[in-house]
């Protein structure tokens, strides 16, 4: 019980971490990464807050994650609702604030990309689950056969592409955060010694099982 109430918090640290971390790229205003793009071009064709829009096309990812039969797990869940909750609560706050001078907006980027790697770790090794996004990405490399970088970078470069005709903001800012979102979160990782592939994840098909276990072990004892 304990071990799962430190996973939780772990968990919604992460998910805040992210929210905060996407708000400061925004109010950076100098172009957001490919998925920010894309969400913040759908909430403005459709009227979402953007925190919404991050929730919709999430779950949307998550139906093509089901649909290619990937497993899914507890904090996948709470990544799709909870990121982008935070997110609205953080913008509609006004804590951060917004800068016209270069520096501090550069500032508030890095600080951005550093926050989302650091809320990765941490959602990551409570072992629940990946992201939906990071889902997708899994799913398709599997059945494409191609190198998961390649996969990534198409998928990026899709969500991009969309997202600009949707009205998202794209600058210089959004190359920087496409090719610097890698070595920020290896960063991170090297300095916790974490290393993504030892993680072993726990689904939520498998808590099904071990429930429906229980309800026939209690029906064979009555």
């Amino acid at each position: 019980m304990q071990d799962a109430i430190k996973k939780i918090f772990r968990l919604m640290i992460g998910y805040f971490l992210y929210g905060l971390g996407i708000a400061l790229t925004v109010n950076a205003n100098l172009g957001l990464s490919p998925w920010s793009v894309f969400d913040q071009g759908l909430s403005k064709q459709f009227g979402f807050t953007l925190g919404v829009a991050v929730q919709v096309v999430g779950g949307a990812i998550l139906i093509f994650d089901l649909l290619l039969n990937e497993r899914v797990g507890w904090g996948t869940l709470g990544n799709i609702y909870f990121i982008g909750y935070f997110l609205d609560l953080i913008q509609q706050s006004n804590l951060i604030p917004v800068y016209d001078a270069l520096l501090p907006r550069f500032l508030m980027m890095i600080i951005g990309m550093f926050f989302i790697s650091l809320a990765t770790f941490l959602y990551l090794s409570a072992q629940l689950g990946t992201g939906p996004r990071d889902g997708l990405m899994v799913a398709l490399t599997k059945r494409m056969k191609q190198p998961v970088g390649v996969i990534r970078t198409v998928i990026e470069i899709a969500a991009l592409t969309i997202g600009y005709f949707l009205g998202g903001t794209v600058g210089w800012g959004t190359l920087i955060m496409s090719l610097g979102s890698g070595f920020f979160i290896q960063t991170v990782f090297t300095i916790f010694k974490f290393d993504v592939r030892q993680v072993v994840h726990r689904y939520i098909d498998e808590d099904i099982k071990v429930f429906k276990n229980k309800i026939k072990e209690s029906r064979k004892a009555e």
